[in-house]
C-alpha cells in the first residue's frame, strides 16, 4: 500500500446540529463561522471527494445493489430528521466482517460489513451510524483544523493517512503513520478525538429518536461490544477508532433515559439484508445453507433464515429447492421486493426469461425507482443480448448516481458491446476517476480523442473533461 494513497486514522478522530433537547442544548458548541473560515463546507465536499477516490482505490467493496440501497436509504432517513446543512452524501461499503463505521469531511459515509454482523437488530446498526452522522452535523474535521490552525497541510495530511489503512483492516499501520507525525499535535488530537466522540454520542442519540428508533439502541449496543470483546486482544477496528468506557456507555444511557421511549428496533428487511451479508462471508454456500436450515428447524416462521437459505440454494445451483422456498415467501407477500428480486435472480439463472421479464415489469410498475430492480433489469437486457437498451436504463440510474463507479464500469462495458468505441473510453476514464486511477483515467480519454478525429465538438469535449480530471488529481497531489 502507497504511503500517499492512505490519506483518509485520524479522519475518524477529527471528524464531523440536530434541534437539541432543551435538557441537552448547553453541553454541545455551537457551530459559528470560525470553522467555515478555515476549512469552508465546500473545501469539506471537495477534499471527502478526493480521499473517496483514494480509498475506493485501497479497499475491497460490497457491490450488491440491495445492501448499497438499503444503507443509502437508512443513513438519509437519519440525515432528514438531523440539522445536517449539507445532505450530498457519498457512501462506501467495505468488503470486510470486521465491525466499523466512520464518517469523513464533506458526507462520506463508510460502513463495514461486520456491521452487519455485529448489530442485531436495525436499532442497533441504526445507532452507530447516528453516531457517525453526529461527527458530519458538529463539522468535527473543520473544527479540528481550526483547533490546530499553525499545523502544515502535510503534517495533517500525514495524520489523516490512518483511516484508509483501518478501513482496510490495517489498523497497526494506521497508528504507525500517525505516530511518524508531531507528538504535540498527536497528544492534542487525541485529546479532541475523545471530546469529538461524546458529542457525536449526545447528537446521535437524540437523533435516533426524531428518526423513530429507541434512544436505548445505542447505549445497548455500546453495552454489547464491551461485553464481547472486552478481553479480545485485538478488538474490531471500530472500538480502536471509538472507544467504549464505562462512563461513555453511562453517558449516552442517562440521556436515552430521559428522551422518548420505544421507537423502532427492528425490521424485517434489516434481517433480510443482514441474511445475505451473513451468505457473503460464509466459507461457501453450502455452509451457510446448513446454518440457515438449523434456524429455520428452530423457527420454521423465521421468514429472514427462509430468504437466507434460498439465497444460498441458488448460489449453490441448487435451483429447485431454491425455487421452493421462495415460493413459500411469495405466497405470504406476493409484491415484496426483495423476495422479487430473489425470484428475478432465479429466473434468470434458469434461464426462464419470459417469466423474469413478466415479473420484472409488474415490479416496475409498484417500484419504478428502485435502483436494486432497475439493476435487475441492466442484467436481464444483457442475459437478451440487448446493450443499447442496457445502456439507456444506466443512463437513467447515472442521474441519481453519478458518482457510482460500479454504473460507470456498466456503461463502459456497455457501449462497447454495442461498438461505441468512444464513449466505451469516456465511461472508463469516469469509472477510473472514482477510484482514484487519475493516470489510467487520463490515458483512457486520450485514447477517446484519438478515436474521435474529425470531429471537433466531441475532441474539445473530451479535451475539457480531461483537463478537470488532471486539475482533481493536482488537487489531491497538493494535499498530499
Amino acid at each position: 500500500m502507497k504511503f500517499l494513497r492512505p490519506s483518509l486514522l485520524t479522519l475518524a478522530c477529527l471528524l464531523t446540529c440536530v434541534e437539541i433537547a432543551p435538557s441537552f442544548a448547553n453541553d454541545l458548541p455551537s457551530l459559528g463561522d470560525a470553522s467555515s473560515a478555515i476549512v469552508s463546507p465546500e473545501q469539506e465536499h471537495d477534499l471527502g471527494r478526493a480521499w473517496l477516490s483514494m480509498l475506493r482505490g485501497q479497499v475491497k467493496q460490497l457491490n450488491d445493489p440491495q445492501l448499497k440501497d438499503y444503507v443509502e436509504t437508512t443513513v438519509y432517513r437519519l440525515a432528514e430528521t438531523s440539522q445536517l446543512q449539507d445532505h450530498r452524501l457519498e457512501f462506501i461499503l467495505i468488503n470486510s466482517n470486521q465491525l466499523n463505521a466512520f464518517a469523513a469531511p464533506g458526507g462520506i459515509i463508510g460502513v463495514n460489513g461486520g456491521l452487519f454482523l455485529n448489530a442485531e437488530n436495525e436499532s442497533e446498526y441504526a445507532a452507530v451510524l447516528a453516531h457517525e452522522l453526529g461527527h458530519l452535523i458538529q463539522r468535527h474535521f473543520a473544527r479540528g483544523v481550526e483547533a490546530q490552525q499553525r499545523m502544515q497541510v502535510p503534517v495533517l495530511a500525514a495524520m489523516l493517512a490512518g483511516i484508509v489503512m483501518a478501513a482496510a483492516g490495517a489498523g497497526d499501520a494506521g497508528i504507525a503513520t500517525i505516530a511518524g507525525t508531531q507528538a504535540a499535535a498527536i497528544q492534542e488530537q487525541q485529546r479532541f478525538s475523545r471530546s469529538n466522540e461524546q458529542e457525536a454520542d449526545r447528537v446521535g442519540v437524540v437523533n435516533l429518536v426524531k428518526a423513530g428508533y429507541d434512544p436505548r439502541a445505542m447505549p445497548n449496543m455500546f453495552e454489547k461490544l464491551m461485553r464481547e470483546y472486552r478481553y479480545d486482544s485485538r478488538p474490531p477496528e471500530f472500538l480502536l477508532d471509538h472507544p467504549v468506557t464505562e462512563s461513555r456507555i453511562a453517558d449516552t444511557r442517562n440521556r436515552a433515559e430521559q428522551l422518548p421511549q420505544g421507537g423502532i428496533e427492528d425490521s424485517p428487511r434489516y434481517q433480510l439484508m443482514r441474511a445475505r451479508v451473513q451468505l457473503m462471508f460464509e466459507e461457501s454456500p453450502g455452509l451457510a445453507a446448513q446454518r440457515f436450515r438449523v434456524l429455520l428447524n428452530e423457527n420454521p416462521n423465521l421468514a429472514s433464515a427462509r430468504y437466507g437459505l434460498a439465497i444460498a440454494q441458488l448460489k449453490a445451483s441448487q435451483l429447485n429447492d431454491a425455487r421452493d422456498n421462495l415460493k413459500i415467501l411469495l405466497d405470504k407477500l406476493p409484491d415484496d421486493l426483495t423476495y422479487n428480486l430473489a425470484q428475478l435472480e432465479l429466473d434468470m439463472t434458469s434461464n426462464r426469461l419470459p417469466d423474469a421479464q413478466k415479473r420484472l415489469d409488474h415490479m416496475l410498475a409498484l417500484y419504478p425507482r428502485s435502483y436494486p430492480l432497475n439493476q435487475s433489469k441492466i442484467d436481464l437486457l444483457n442475459k437478451l443480448n440487448r446493450p443499447a437498451d442496457a445502456e439507456k436504463v444506466l443512463m437513467t440510474l447515472l442521474e441519481t448516481r453519478p458518482a457510482d463507479p460500479d454504473i460507470w464500469y456498466q456503461v463502459a462495458d456497455a457501449r462497447g458491446q454495442s461498438g461505441n468505441i468512444i464513449g466505451s473510453h469516456q465511461a472508463k476514464a469516469e469509472y477510473l476517476a472514482l477510484v482514484g486511477e487519475f493516470d489510467q483515467a487520463i490515458q483512457q480519454l486520450d485514447f477517446a480523442k484519438r478515436k474521435a478525429t474529425g470531429n471537433f465538438q466531441l475532441q474539445s469535449r473530451i479535451d475539457a473533461r480531461q483537463k478537470e480530471m488532471m486539475a482533481q488529481q493536482e488537487l489531491i497531489k497538493s494535499m498530499m
